[in-house]
């Protein structure tokens, strides 16, 4: 009887391991990183926030490519989608952003998650940072076909075509589809988009971003950003 206890007790703690959530613990040094910049010059108030992966991290030309924005980059590289969920109380809460412009969902399959788990994952991301902010406009950049990762690449089209479906049912939520410019006429990434590690871009590909970006920016950030005054600054 000790020992069938004790074997049920084992399970049970297995299951408990297996059960647990992701860790985003390694992440803490870059959050704390964010935090400790906003002590020092705290970001503009109702700004746009672009927030993500290493894609949005080295953005790092987001004020000149949108000069009539005040912009917030808080992409932290390596991370999935996830990651930017589980630490919004800590940096997309606190900037209550005019909108937010979204890259993720690279590494997520890359990982091993599925398409309907990236899905359901920026759903989770769109609930959670708009319990404060019920009619905040977000954007999903479509997930990019590189050449490090061609591998992938039906699976990054497969979410793709799921987060959009969603988005469009969705109030606010839009889906900005970069994929297209990114292929050439046989369905291949194009290599003059890319750095040398065939994974992330050059200016000439954030310059396709841009484009999507811009007029999504024009129609949907301009009257939430009028609220405050320009130089109202996250206190």
């Amino acid at each position: 009887m000790k020992k069938l206890t004790l074997l049920l007790t084992l399970l049970v703690l297995s299951f408990g391991v297996c059960a647990k959530g992701p860790d985003h613990s390694q992440w803490e040094h870059d959050i704390q990183a964010f935090e400790a910049a906003d002590k020092a010059s705290p970001p503009p108030a109702n700004a746009v926030l672009f927030i993500g992966s290493s894609s949005i991290r080295m953005w790092t030309t987001l004020a000149q490519d949108f000069p009539n924005h005040r912009v917030i980059n808080r992409g932290f590289g390596g991370s999935d989608l996830d990651d930017s969920t589980a630490f919004a109380d800590r940096i997309v809460t606190p900037y209550h952003p005019a909108a937010i412009v979204l890259y993720a969902g690279d590494n997520d399959l890359q990982n091993g998650d599925t398409p309907e788990q990236v899905r359901d994952d920026f759903a989770a991301f769109v609930a959670k940072v708009r319990q404060d902010q019920p009619d905040l406009p977000i954007a999903f950049i479509s997930i990019k076909p590189s050449i490090a990762r061609l591998a992938l690449l039906g699976n990054i089209q497969r979410a793709n075509k799921l987060v959009r479906d969603w988005s469009m049912g969705q109030k606010g939520v839009a889906f900005l589809d970069v994929a297209p410019a990114m292929l050439d006429a046989n369905g291949q990434p194009k290599p003059g988009l890319f750095r040398d590690d065939g994974l992330h871009m050059n200016s000439a590909g954030y310059a396709l971003w841009v484009a999507q970006v811009r007029p999504w920016l024009a129609d949907h950030a301009h009257a939430a950003e009028v609220k405050r005054e320009p130089n109202a600054a996250v206190q």
